[in-house]
């Protein structure tokens, strides 16, 4: 067996239905498969895959709700035990303070991000963090660990 031998299965290709090539053809003669008269069977008759028939439309029929809050502040979440492991994986030296670009050079957010730091986990190093946003929680570790939250 070589290239030239290839053949298809047999069964598995369909030649194509070659519509409006006359009544010897099989398919419709002077119709063309379009059936008598009505809009599909004109030229350039279509309707769109959204139109119902005049019926309302879905879209229209659904009710609207909801509501997108135009001031919202996005915070980017960072917890208090992922500080701690930054600095035992020594990616982040603990003399240092932590701000909002030390924690994007490590990955954890984004380049503008607003980061609000929350308390969960535990932290046994002193911390100088520096953040936009602080839970109560958050705030009430890092100092019981002897660090410092700074508000930007």
């Amino acid at each position: 067996m070589d290239l030239s031998n290839l053949n298809p299965a047999s069964g598995s290709t369909k030649s194509r239905k070659r519509i409006g090539r006359g009544q010897g053809s099989g398919y419709g003669g002077h119709t063309a498969t379009k059936g008598h008269k009505g809009q599909k069977a004109r030229s350039g008759g279509s309707v769109p895959t959204w139109f119902e028939g005049g019926q309302m439309p879905l879209q229209r029929r659904l009710p609207k709700f909801g509501f997108k809050n135009p001031f919202r502040v996005a915070y980017e979440a960072v917890n208090v035990a992922r500080l701690s492991e930054l600095v035992a994986s020594v990616k982040i030296d603990a003399a240092t303070a932590i701000t909002p670009e030390t924690l994007h050079s490590c990955g954890l957010v984004g380049k503008n991000a607003l980061v609000k730091v929350l308390g969960g986990g535990d932290l046994s190093v002193a911390l100088n963090v520096t953040a936009h946003g602080f839970s109560a929680s958050a705030k009430s570790k890092i100092e019981a660990a002897g660090g410092t939250a700074t508000v930007i």
